[in-house]
């Protein structure tokens, strides 16, 4: 390994970063309608291109009619956080986590919640037993473990006559997996992530089942003005049609409605999954043939094909092995922000999604081997 050649073939994108992600191919700003600039939200303007944006988001993730689409604060976190401490609390709750993202919810369910939920958890790489999810409570789970590399296979496991409402944290499955709509009753995401947005704004999605119990329940604890999507019993249909709870970037807005746009020519979700599928087979057929590395994800049925994690298995390797070569691949030019988040066992993530092109994919494999070889021999 010591003896890798340098490559001399540069990806042309090396953005691989998993949050926020590469721009759609062909990004150009200067396309944007920029007349929404310096104008209130709230003019005619504003409200109509929000509104477009939700459209968009739903004709290309095919959402039905009858459910709900917001565009909220604070991204992802803002959206899932919006809907627990609003909905949460009639009935028992159950969490459902695999990475960190997940923990977090269990923790904010546990300690600032105080639900005393049921928590089914497994370690990095695996899923829980989720035949064990009893549907008589709230369950709240992630769709892609942005961190282990780890997402549901299908909505099977969910059943249709479920009593309580399930939550998914859909934010880097979104626009790259099936999201069975009739399983899930709250759903989020942040353009960030497959759609390669600029970040600060969450999505939320909610079913007929989530407005009711809206218009139905009140929890016992107090909610901040960002949380509240009710007045007097009703839902605030406003923030369903483009009146914001609190002022968007409308060139945050501008750069979602480009990314929609593209994906729409493409196909829609449908067609972004494949894009993402191409890209995680490329990745996939590199590391079933290198030695020192493996998927975190154990079950091919469960691997992402949009955050794919990576361990490093070779006994020359420790846990500084894969900063170092991210380090060296990001001096190189090669590749940018690729290693394995924070709180998740020590490896390399790499982006697939959608925005990313395969070649990318195929250009950065040999310098992967290149960078280890460089680590491992220093």
């Amino acid at each position: 390994m010591t003896d890798v050649t340098k490559p001399g073939i540069l990806p042309a994108r090396p953005q691989f970063s998993s949050g926020p992600c590469a721009k759609r191919p062909g990004w150009d700003p200067t396309k944007f309608n920029l007349d929404v600039l310096g104008r209130s939200h709230r003019a005619k303007l504003g409200k109509a291109r929000l509104k477009l944006a939700i459209d968009l988001t739903r004709k290309v993730l095919g959402v039905p009619d009858d459910y709900r689409i917001g565009i909220v604060p604070a991204s992802d976190t803002g959206a899932v956080e919006m809907a627990m401490w609003s909905i949460l609390g009639q009935r028992s709750v159950t969490t459902i986590a695999w990475e960190s993202f997940g923990e977090g919810w269990v923790t904010d369910v546990a300690k600032q919640l105080k639900l005393n939920p049921t928590v089914l958890k497994a370690p990095y790489g695996e899923l829980p037993d989720l035949k064990a999810v009893d549907f008589a409570s709230d369950v709240i789970f992630t769709w892609n473990g942005t961190t282990s590399g780890v997402r549901a296979p299908n909505g099977d496991w969910i059943p249709a006559d479920r009593e309580g409402l399930t939550f998914a944290d859909a934010t880097s499955g979104a626009f790259a997996q099936d999201l069975p709509w009739d399983k899930l009753d709250v759903t989020t995401f942040s353009w960030q992530k497959v759609l390669g947005g600029e970040g600060g704004h969450g999505v939320l999605i909610l079913s007929p089942r989530a407005v009711e119990r809206l218009e139905t329940y009140t929890p016992a604890w107090p909610l901040p003005k960002i949380f509240r999507m009710t007045k007097g019993g009703k839902l605030i249909e406003g923030i369903f049609v483009g009146e914001t709870i609190n002022t968007p970037s409308m060139l945050c807005v501008e750069d979602y409605i480009d990314a929609l746009e593209w994906a729409d020519g493409l196909g829609g979700w449908k067609a972004l999954a494949a894009r993402a599928d191409a890209n995680a087979a490329a990745l996939n057929a590199w590391v079933e043939k290198t030695p020192w590395i493996e998927n975190l994800a154990v079950d091919p049925a469960t691997r992402s094909n949009t955050s794919v994690c990576l361990k490093i298995t070779d006994s020359r390797a420790d846990a500084e092995t894969p900063k170092k070569i991210a380090s060296l691949l990001e001096k190189e030019n090669a590749a940018l922000d690729i290693n394995g988040y924070r709180d998740a066992p020590a490896g390399l993530r790499i982006w697939c999604g959608a925005t990313v092109e395969t070649a990318d994919i195929e250009a950065l494999t040999p310098w992967l081997d290149w960078a280890f070889a460089q680590v491992v021999s220093n």
